[in-house]
């Protein structure tokens, strides 16, 4: 599948919003039991399956993911793991062939336009061992610290209502379908500043929901999302973060609570970053200038 790019910064309207949820959820049969009595009925339950992500044909992580926009995923990885930069680099993104033949539904290669991008040996990750928990591939807790070290302060010219914020949790909500339906799934949300609910991704693991907002933007010249919102339906954790800023973001929201070093690490960025976003409050962890 070709990436197509776009020749306007705005999300197209048909990407707006909510994403399928027969693709993300799948009904099994359960014994349930409510005091003294049972039933046998159904639950839904989201999808869980692994997702190998190839570079030139060369294996880069294996991420347990909910199957769904795994292109955007592919690509929101290796952008925000720095194997890219931007979508000049990206020729094509495509399904693996299967050993029988068909297209593998769980492998996904990404071509990129220039074959010295892949190098395993400065990738300074041990992709192969990754999952959805994100930063378990790192091969020393010391590149934690640098990639923290690393971050220049960003500066930012606008300022957004507190009522706007607090209207964000319940448009996340309304378009998180399988998490209606399952109550297992996380997400994240991309709003302009307006808080207009321009994107919602869906996944079991949340960095790769994440990924899959920053792969849409990427793969349709929306970056860098510096007028934008970032709302994410679990904690705020250092990696979430770290890939909000490679997207540019100047401010990131979370629905539950940060982690310290996040906190620390937005700090350092000049990033807003607001946590217990929910029922008209929210805690403010760093640049409390940009909320009014």
């Amino acid at each position: 599948m070709e990436p197509s790019g776009a020749t306007e910064r705005e999300v197209p309207q048909a990407d707006r919003g909510r994403t399928p949820v027969a693709s993300l959820s799948v009904r099994q049969t359960v014994h349930r039991w409510v005091g003294d009595r049972s039933e046998l009925t159904h639950d839904d339950l989201t999808i869980e399956e692994p997702l190998q992500i190839r570079m030139a044909g060369v294996d880069v992580a294996v991420t347990m993911r909910t199957p769904g926009h795994d292109e955007e995923l592919a690509a929101g990885f290796l952008f925000t793991e720095a194997l890219i930069t931007g979508r000049h680099q990206v020729d094509s993104i495509a399904r693996c062939l299967a050993e029988d033949g068909t297209l593998s539904p769980n492998i996904i290669n990404v071509q990129p336009t220039e074959r010295d991008l892949v190098n395993p040996h400065l990738w300074g990750r041990d992709f192969l061992a990754t999952s959805s928990c994100g930063l378990c591939g790192k091969t020393s807790l010391s590149q934690v610290e640098q990639a923290a070290r690393r971050v220049r302060p960003m500066s930012h010219n606008f300022t957004v209502p507190v009522d706007t914020l607090y209207t964000l949790p319940d448009k996340l909500r309304e378009g998180q379908d399988t998490f209606a339906q399952t109550g297992g799934i996380h997400a994240a949300a991309l709003f302009d500043l307006e808080g207009n609910l321009l994107l919602v991704r869906e996944d079991v693991g949340r960095h790769n929901a994440v990924d899959k907002v920053i792969g849409y933007a990427l793969l349709n010249d929306l970056l860098p999302l510096d007028r934008h919102i970032l709302l994410v339906s679990s904690r705020a954790s250092f990696e979430i973060v770290q890939k909000a800023l490679a997207a540019g973001f100047a401010l990131v929201c979370a629905i539950s609570a940060p982690s310290s070093l996040a906190v620390e690490l937005a700090k350092q960025a000049g990033l807003t970053l607001v946590a217990f976003l929910r029922q008209g409050r929210l805690n403010i962890y760093s640049g409390p200038e940009q909320v009014i």
